[in-house]
């Protein structure tokens, strides 16, 4: 057979293919927007032709593209653009300073709209006398502040008269010494009404949209990203996409997943108005081929869905398990009806009994006979031992995601409400990846500080903090070695969102995504390895990101 002639070669490198047949080379050959050919430097270097450019990567390593199974593009970008950012771990003075500053440039009652919080600062900011120092640093605006798990707000008075909350609306926090005063703390659901109330002052526009589509897109190529898969999307996302790809200003593979219940984002458009008419917006490199479905919240907040009970408190008694935002069966007939309109699923699920739940659901349908669909188990921070087989056993793929497998602030969240024994027996990833799981990383980001692969590595490789901000390591024995943590972040995480015959790995004919590192990670200590940089990030054939000091 005759190789087409490559645009590109490179050659001089040490070049990790995460192919199993050959896992090292020394020079690639690209053509089309593809991987020609891949082998030794005399071998490619045949290939080449006088109109080829080649370039000699004198030592330098080169691997897949990586490959995110579970981020926020969109919600990162319009952030990173059009937001208020609170640092991280910033305390109550710190988040009441963030927001005296931003609101002070901001028009007579334009919204204060930003995050994140850390959701152990839940008690400093659960009190009325809180909730005042935030109305007086907005000055008197509306503010919609998000915690670190984005799935909770802290809001200012005007913003709940806004939304029309008053106490005793569910999911709305009041202050322990004066149960009738609200705190602005709304879990869950219970921020959507504000969220709802914020849209219709005035979002985003069109162009807005796409800017903060393209700007995700952009961090995460600067991360070392060529393909993604958005974890929770409606119509407007849906388009920015649609159009930027049109416009051949999508610089990556990108999976959606169409909302199907939505207990966070506030979204105009979920269900059935929206996860049965994702095709219109599917172009070369945008896929709408994913439903998301909320089956539980997150355990700070005792909305996650576990078979043990919480800790007791006052609010939940001693037997209080959480419980799904779903009926067993209306997960399983939400799973069917999309599995007959060709879309796969992605369940987010943080107890275990919402592990266990979509397991049967699955058993139940691959039994009935349909086994094209994927399902993700999205995040499955707690998995019963019965239930780790399973996942192989059923086809179901472990979408984890860093700073939960690792000490932090989530963690120290979780042990004030789960005993210490089961809150520390978080993310058994060694156990899935024995069992045979296809495990895959995601970056959960804008969660996460940020979308940084070598951060979530390097946690899997050692479960220690790679910031360096929490001592010691969390649950151990469930550390992984640094060839199977990659290849979570790239041809596991290509196939858990059916893109593995295009991306993942360096093979001829798989889409040209690679990386530039300034470092080969397997020749560095494992407690090095947050420090891997990306230098030059490539998206079918194309240089989409270079370090400044490279370009």
């Amino acid at each position: 057979m005759t190789l087409p002639t490559p645009e590109l070669v490179l050659t001089g490198g040490r070049i990790y293919t995460v192919d199993a047949e050959r896992p090292w080379a020394e020079a690639i050959a690209v053509s089309g927007g593809r991987i020609a050919a891949v082998g030794s430097d005399a071998e490619v270097l045949a290939l080449a032709a006088p109109s080829t450019e080649v370039r000699d990567l004198a030592g330098g390593f080169v691997m897949p593209g990586l490959v995110d199974v579970h981020n926020h593009h969109f919600l990162a970008g319009k952030e990173d653009l059009f937001e208020l950012r609170i640092p991280i771990g910033a305390s109550l003075d710190g988040i009441i300073d963030a927001v005296a500053e931003h609101a002070a440039g901001l028009p007579e009652g334009a919204w204060v709209v930003g995050g994140p919080w850390a959701s152990d600062r839940l008690g400093d900011v659960s009190t009325a006398a809180a909730l005042a120092r935030l109305d007086a640093a907005a000055g008197g605006r509306p503010v919609m502040l998000s915690d670190d798990s984005h799935h909770n707000r802290w809001v200012s008075s005007r913003a709940l008269e806004l939304a029309g909350i008053s106490a005793g609306h569910p999911g709305a926090l009041t202050d322990a010494a004066d149960p009738a005063r609200l705190t602005g703390v709304l879990l869950e659901a219970a921020g959507v009404p504000v969220a709802r109330a914020h849209s219709s002052a005035g979002g985003l526009t069109p162009a807005q949209e796409r800017a903060a589509a393209r700007r995700g897109v952009a961090i995460l190529n600067s991360f070392g990203v060529t393909a993604f898969q958005d974890a929770g999307v409606s119509t407007h996302i849906l388009e920015a996409l649609r159009a930027l790809d049109a416009d051949g200003d999508l610089d990556a593979w990108v999976v959606s997943s169409m909302l199907i219940n939505d207990e966070i984002f506030g979204f105009a458009e979920v269900g059935d108005d929206l996860v049965f008419d994702g095709e219109r917006f599917r172009t070369e490199h945008h896929r709408p081929d994913f439903v998301k479905i909320f089956l539980d919240g997150v355990p700070p907040t005792r909305t996650g869905a576990f078979l043990e009970p919480y800790l007791p408190d006052d609010a939940h008694g001693d037997h209080f398990h959480g419980e799904t935002l779903l009926d067993p069966e209306e997960l399983a007939d939400w799973l069917r009806r999309v599995a007959d309109a060709g879309l796969s699923a992605k369940i987010h699920c943080t107890g275990d009994a919402s592990v266990h739940v979509v397991l049967n659901a699955v058993e139940q349908l691959r039994s009935a006979g349909i086994t094209e669909p994927r399902y993700q188990i999205a995040h499955g921070q707690f998995v019963h031992p019965d239930d780790i087989p399973r996942f192989a056993q059923l086809g179901v793929s472990a979408d984890i995601s860093p700073f939960i497998w690792v000490p932090g602030p989530i963690v120290e969240a979780i042990r004030q409400v789960l005993p210490r024994e089961r809150a520390d027996r978080i993310q058994p990833n060694r156990a899935l990846i024995d069992a045979g799981a296809l495990v895959a990383g995601g970056s959960d980001w804008p969660v996460s500080p940020s979308p940084n692969a070598w951060e979530g590595i390097h946690g899997l490789v050692t479960r220690e903090d790679p910031s360096g901000d929490y001592p010691g390591t969390l649950w151990p024995e469930q550390a992984i070695t640094l060839a199977e943590a990659i290849a979570a972040f790239t041809i596991n995480g290509a196939e858990a969102m059916g893109l593995g015959d295009e991306t993942g790995a360096l093979t001829p004919g798989r889409s040209a995504d690679f990386v530039l590192l300034d470092r080969d990670p397997f020749a560095h200590p494992a407690h090095e390895l947050v420090r891997t940089a990306v230098v030059e990030t490539w998206f079918a054939g194309r240089r989409v990101y270079a370090r400044p000091s490279a370009a």
